[in-house]
C-alpha cells in the first residue's frame, strides 16, 4: 500500500477530540446564520430530477475512492466541497470530485446550495458529523457502519428521523439481482416456513495486508467500532434482516478470533448465530483471512431450498419444478449502487433506500453478537 507523508500518529489515529476542533471551526458563524434554526433546519426538498449539489465529508474509508469516482461520473451531481481532518486526504478526493476544500464542516452545513453530503470518515466521527449536518437539513449518505455500536447507531437514527432528511448507507448487496430474487421468493412464500439460513461475506484482506497503510484505521476498533467480523459480516446481516423482514431476531451469540494477529486488538474472522422469533436460525460468517468465498447464501424452508454459489442462484423447489443442478437465471434487473440511489433520491426520484432504523438494527445485532462472544452466552435482543 502507498504510504502517506503524514506520521503514523497524526495520519492513522483520528480521535474524536482532535477532530472536533476542526468540525467545530466556524460554528459561531453557523449559529448566527439566518437560515439555520437553533434546533434543526427543515430538510431540503428533493430536487425533483434536477441537478444536485453535494459535498464529501471525510474521505478516509476504503470505499471513498470509489464513491468519489461515482460522484464525479454522475451527470446530475456537482460536488461543491470536500472536507477531511487531513488536508492531504481532502485534496486526494477533491482531485477526483472537483469542488473546493472546505475549511470546516460548518462551512458545508451553512451553505444553502448543498443538497446532500456523503460521509466517508472514520466511524468514530459519525456521532459528531451527523447531528450538525442533519440539523442543517442536509440529506446524508453515511458509509457503514453508521455508529461505533448499536446505541450510537440508534441515536444517529433518531436524529435522522427527527430532521426528516433523506438517508442512505452502503449495504450494496440488496441491489444485486440474485438477492432481489431471493427476497422475492421469501416474500412470495415459495420456500415455505424458513428454518435455516447461512450467509458468508469474507475476503483475504488481512492475509494481503490491505489495512497496513492508508486504511490502517479500519483495523483499529476504537476508530472503526468493529473488526473483520463486523466489517464484512454487517453486509450479510443487512441481507439477513432484509430477507427475514417481519420475523424479528430474538437472541444471538457468536465467536470471533485472530489467526495472524496482523492488527493487534482487531479480530480477523468470526461467526455469528441468530435465532428469530419464528424459530428460524441463521449463521453468518465474516472475516479477512479467507482465500475464497464460493458459497455466499444458503436458505432452507419447508417448501424448498436455495443456495448462491459463485454468484449463481440454484433452486430446489418441488412446486416450481426446478433443477437444482442448473443455475436459475430468470432474475430481476439489478438496482444501482446505494450511493447512486442516494443521488436519485436527492434529485427527487422514488427509489428504494436503506433506512436509518434498518442500519441501526444491523449495528445493534453485530454489537450484541460481539457481546455474546465476550460473555460466551446467548444475548436476548
Amino acid at each position: 500500500m502507498k504510504k502517506t507523508s503524514d506520521s503514523a500518529d497524526s495520519k492513522q489515529t483520528i480521535t474524536r477530540r482532535n477532530a472536533l476542533k476542526q468540525i467545530a471551526a466556524g460554528a459561531a458563524t453557523v449559529a448566527a446564520a439566518p437560515f439555520v434554526i437553533p434546533s434543526f433546519a427543515g430538510a431540503a426538498s428533493p430536487a425533483r430530477n434536477h441537478h444536485i449539489t453535494l459535498a464529501m465529508v471525510g474521505g478516509a474509508h476504503i470505499h471513498a475512492p470509489d464513491f468519489a469516482n461515482r460522484m464525479a461520473r454522475a451527470e446530475n451531481v456537482t460536488t461543491k466541497y470536500v472536507w477531511d481532518p487531513h488536508t492531504e486526504t481532502a485534496q486526494t478526493r477533491r482531485d477526483v470530485t472537483g469542488g473546493e476544500i472546505a475549511e470546516s464542516v460548518s462551512q458545508i452545513a451553512s451553505d444553502p446550495d448543498v443538497d446532500g453530503v456523503v460521509i466517508c470518515s472514520q466511524t468514530n466521527l459519525h456521532a459528531d458529523l451527523v447531528p450538525e449536518l442533519a440539523r442543517a437539513g442536509k440529506h446524508l449518505f453515511v458509509e457503514k457502519p453508521v455508529g461505533l455500536n448499536g446505541d450510537e447507531a440508534a441515536a444517529i437514527a433518531n436524529i435522522v428521523n427527527e430532521t426528516g432528511i433523506i438517508f442512505q448507507t452502503g449495504y450494496f448487496m440488496r441491489s444485486q439481482a440474485v438477492n432481489l430474487k431471493i427476497k422475492q421468493l421469501i416474500t412470495d412464500g415459495a420456500l415455505g416456513e424458513i428454518t435455516r439460513l447461512r450467509l458468508s461475506n469474507v475476503h483475504s484482506g488481512a492475509i494481503g495486508g490491505w489495512f497496513d497503510g492508508e486504511w490502517r484505521w479500519m483495523a483499529d476498533t476504537e476508530q472503526a467500532g468493529v473488526g473483520a467480523f463486523g466489517d464484512l459480516g454487517s453486509h450479510a446481516f443487512d441481507l439477513l434482516l432484509w430477507f427475514m423482514d417481519g420475523d424479528a431476531p430474538a437472541a444471538c451469540t457468536g465467536y470471533v478470533d485472530t489467526v495472524l494477529d496482523r492488527y493487534p486488538g482487531c479480530d480477523e474472522y468470526g461467526e455469528g448465530m441468530v435465532r428469530f422469533e419464528s424459530g428460524a436460525v441463521a449463521t453468518v460468517a465474516g472475516g479477512w483471512v479467507d482465500h475464497a468465498n464460493p458459497n455466499q447464501v444458503e436458505i432452507s424452508g419447508t417448501k424448498g431450498h436455495l443456495r448462491v454459489t459463485n454468484g449463481r442462484l440454484y433452486l430446489r423447489i418441488p412446486q416450481m419444478d426446478t433443477d437444482a443442478s442448473q443455475a436459475w437465471d430468470d432474475l430481476p434487473e439489478s438496482l444501482k449502487h446505494p450511493i447512486e440511489l442516494f443521488f436519485d433520491a436527492v434529485a427527487g426520484s422514488d427509489v428504494p433506500l436503506i433506512t436509518a432504523d434498518e442500519a441501526a438494527k444491523v449495528n445493534n445485532l453485530v454489537t450484541q453478537i460481539y457481546r455474546g462472544h465476550q460473555t460466551s452466552s446467548w444475548v436476548e435482543i
